[in-house]
C-alpha cells in the first residue's frame, strides 16, 4: 500500500509517503533525492518492510525525513552516470544505527550524529535496525567552501569535532520535520537559508580548527575563499588585489583555483549571484530595486548583472523576484 499527499505552490514543496513495498519505496528515495540503488535482506525480526518518507523543499534546499526496516542504500558509479552529482547530503541520525562509506572511509551512526556526503562520488549507507534520519540536500555551490576543501569531512562525526557549533546545527534541524509544514513559503526560505548557514559555518569551523586536516594549498585556498566571502560587496575585487592580500602572485592564486576545477572570477562571480539570489527572493527586501541588491554585492553594471544572473539561472532577476512573490501570495491567500 501506498498513499501520498503533496502540495506544491512555486516556492517550496511538501510530499509524505507511506509503503509497505520495497521497490515503491526504492522510487521514492530516487525522485526524492538522487538516482540511488536500495536493497534490503529479509530480518525475521519484521514480518514486511514499511516506510515512511516525508519531505519539504523550500529555495533548493530538501530536507526529508525517513524512517524505515532495515536496508541498504548505494550510490554506485551506473547511478552516478544517471545525474545528480551537483549535491551535498548531510545527515543527522534520529533513532536507530546506521554506518555510511565514503571515499574509504566508515563511520558509524548513532542517534543525534551529523554527517555529510557528496553525491558526486560513491557511497553506501547500511541500515541494519529500524532508524529515522534527517537529511538535508542542496546544491554545493550553495556552501560557501569549495568541494576541493570540503570534500575531505565526508564521512566524519561531525559533532565531535564541530563542538558548540554542532550542537547549534542539530538543535536548529531536529524539529524542522514536524514544524516546517505549518510555515508559508517565505519564513520556509529564510529558515532553509538558516539552516544552509549553519552547515557552512560548521562545515568551516572543523576546517578552521583542524588545519592538519587540509594539505597547505587546500588550506590557503580556503582561507582565500574566506576573505572573497567577506569582500563581495567591494566593486574592485580582482584577482590582483586578493593575491596581493594573501602575499602570493597572481599566478599562485589561478593555479590554487585550477586544483579546484573553477577559477577566481568564476567563484566570485557564483558567490555574487547567489548573495542575489538570496536577497531577491527575500520578502523583507522586495522594496528595493534590483539595481541596488547587484550594486550592494559587486555588479555595479545593470545590464551586466542581468544578462549573467539570467545564463546562471535561466530567468532575469525582476522575473525570478515576480515569480517568488506570485507563489507567495497563493501560498498565503493575500
Amino acid at each position: 500500500m501506498q498513499t501520498t499527499t503533496s502540495t506544491k505552490p512555486e516556492a517550496s514543496s511538501t510530499t509524505t509517503v507511506h509503503s509497505d513495498d520495497l521497490g515503491l519505496f526504492r522510487e521514492s528515495v530516487s525522485s526524492s533525492f538522487v538516482p540511488l540503488e536500495v536493497t534490503a535482506e529479509r530480518d525475521s525480526r519484521f514480518e514486511r518492510f514499511s516506510s515512511r518518507l516525508s519531505s519539504i523543499e523550500a529555495d533548493g534546499i530538501a530536507f526529508t525525513e525517513v524512517a524505515a526496516m532495515p536496508h541498504v542504500v548505494e550510490r554506485t558509479d551506473a547511478t552516478i552516470e544517471q545525474g545528480g552529482s551537483g549535491y551535498y547530503k548531510l545527515s543527522l541520525l534520529l533513532a536507530g544505527r546506521s554506518m555510511l562509506v565514503q571515499d574509504g572511509r566508515e563511520l558509524v551512526m548513532r542517534p543525534g550524529d551529523l554527517t555529510i556526503y557528496d553525491t558526486s562520488r560513491p557511497y553506501s549507507l547500511i541500515f541494519t535496525e529500524r532508524f529515522r534520519n534527517l537529511i538535508v540536500m542542496f546544491p554545493k555551490d550553495r556552501l560557501e567552501v569549495p568541494n576541493a576543501v570540503a570534500q575531505v569531512l565526508t564521512a566524519q562525526r561531525l559533532g565531535e569535532q564541530g563542538g558548540g557549533v554542532a550542537s547549534l546545527v542539530t538543535s536548529f534541524l531536529a524539529p524542522i520535520p514536524g514544524q516546517f509544514e505549518s510555515f508559508g513559503p517565505g519564513v520556509r526560505a529564510r529558515l532553509a537559508h538558516t539552516a544552509l548557514d549553519l552547515i557552512g559555518t560548521l562545515v568551516t569551523s572543523i576546517i578552521d580548527a583542524s588545519p592538519e586536516r587540509q594539505d597547505p594549498h587546500r588550506m590557503l585556498l580556503h582561507q582565500i575563499c574566506g576573505y572573497i566571502e567577506a569582500e563581495l560587496g567591494s566593486s574592485d575585487l580582482s584577482p590582483g588585489r586578493i593575491a596581493a592580500a594573501h602575499f602570493i602572485s597572481t599566478r599562485h592564486l589561478h593555479a590554487l583555483f585550477k586544483q579546484a576545477d573553477t577559477t577566481v572570477s568564476t567563484w566570485v562571480r557564483e558567490r555574487r549571484l547567489e548573495r542575489c539570489r538570496a536577497d531577491l527572493i527575500d520578502p523583507l527586501l522586495a522594496d528595493r530595486a534590483v539595481a541596488a541588491i547587484a550594486a550592494r554585492w559587486g555588479f555595479t553594471d545593470p545590464a551586466h548583472f542581468s544578462r549573467v544572473f539570467k545564463a546562471a539561472y535561466g530567468c532575469a532577476p525582476s522575473e525570478l523576484r515576480r515569480t517568488e512573490c506570485a507563489a507567495l501570495e497563493i501560498a498565503t491567500g493575500s
